[in-house]
């Protein structure tokens, strides 16, 4: 499409507060599979956001059997931020009372680097600093873990369990949006690193005489294309990367020059990347990725131009099919791993 019908704008659904709790935080739950599934066995996979918390609830197969969507009120003297644990506790414990068993497992993603054992948030930036070093399974006074997985890390296994990245054993995903988030598949194993520092593929450096960007890595891949430097890069024009896409649909030759050189240095990092990881797919995620054909394409041709192919074949690069659940169910089919794990 070559309108602003590209961009995917959610639904407006209506909200409600769940049994009277809370008047801060709402939650609607979107039923995407009607069955009454009372009896059977579950996952729930839980994505905490700075907007809004996604809990997914699924059968151990991958069937999503229900959504639930709990938006928060940034900046807003009702909620405590200290008190993030325990509003988590109960919507989870909400939605588990409405069904005659309690989740098998649960995973939780949220932002920041993991501890070494993913029972927690080990480090975090910003206004969910309460979030850091909670451990989840002394929260839910569980003797089963609750893993913890990075945002980013999760997205790409859920796009690996039930997304354009399922059957592949080496994949790579970036977020596209705000930032640049991404996150590597090795040999069927996720990359987490020393630190849970891996797969941070925005704050590579593609200019070694560029500004520093939020990490202090000279001209990063995130300063290239992420919508946080968009007004900067585009001359004071725009204000988003929506706008500007939109306008080099419609011809704008400004549009299309910055437009064009963003695809350009995102193309010079997959192909680094490729080189670095001999990834069998790419997955690109996020906002920005919702422009579809007028990121593939040009991005494609500049990877016919770059691309190492010894063999003749370019690594496939697919749009995430998961959208914003993505998190919510790579948390769930993490925890269903660690659950095989501790049998």
């Amino acid at each position: 499409m070559t309108s602003m019908l590209w961009w995917y704008i959610s639904s407006p659904m209506s909200r409600g507060s769940l049994r009277g709790r809370s008047s801060t935080w709402t939650a609607a739950g979107l039923f995407l599979m009607g069955a009454d599934v009372s009896g059977e066995d579950y996952i729930l996979g839980v994505d905490i956001g700075g907007t809004e918390i996604k809990i997914v609830r699924v059968t151990p197969e991958g069937e999503v059997l229900d959504v639930h969507r709990i938006e928060t009120k940034e900046n807003t003297d009702d909620v405590e931020v200290d008190d993030w644990p325990a509003y988590v506790h109960m919507w989870i414990d909400s939605i588990q009372e409405d069904y005659s068993q309690r989740a098998i497992v649960i995973g939780i993603s949220a932002p920041g680097l993991v501890a070494s054992d993913n029972r927690s948030i080990a480090w975090m930036q910003g206004r969910m600093e309460a979030l850091q070093g909670v451990d989840w399974t002394e929260v839910f006074e569980l003797k089963t873990i609750i893993p913890v997985i990075n945002d980013a890390h999760a997205a790409l296994l859920g796009e690996c369990w039930k997304g354009p990245a399922a059957g592949y054993r080496n994949a790579i995903m970036l977020t596209l949006g705000t930032g640049v988030g991404g996150a590597i598949l090795v040999n069927g194993e996720l990359l987490q690193g020393g630190i849970g520092r891996a797969g941070h593929l925005g704050h590579i450096c593609l200019d070694a005489h560029g500004e520093p960007d939020i990490v202090n890595t000279p001209g990063s891949l995130e300063d290239a294309i992420g919508n946080c430097t968009i007004e900067k890069r585009s001359g004071g024009r725009f204000t988003s990367t929506h706008a500007l896409v939109d306008a080099h649909a419609s011809g704008d030759e400004d549009a299309t020059r910055v437009w064009l050189e963003s695809v350009h240095h995102l193309a010079c990092a997959l192909v680094s990347f490729i080189n670095i990881v001999d990834p069998e797919v790419m997955v690109l995620g996020g906002g920005i990725a919702g422009a579809g054909d007028l990121l593939l394409e040009p991005l494609r041709a500049e990877m016919s131009k770059l691309e190492w192919r010894p063999h003749g074949d370019a690594v496939p690069i697919v749009i995430a099919s998961l959208g914003d659940l993505a998190g919510a169910y790579g948390a769930a089919y993490f925890a269903l791993l660690h659950g095989k794990e501790d049998e």
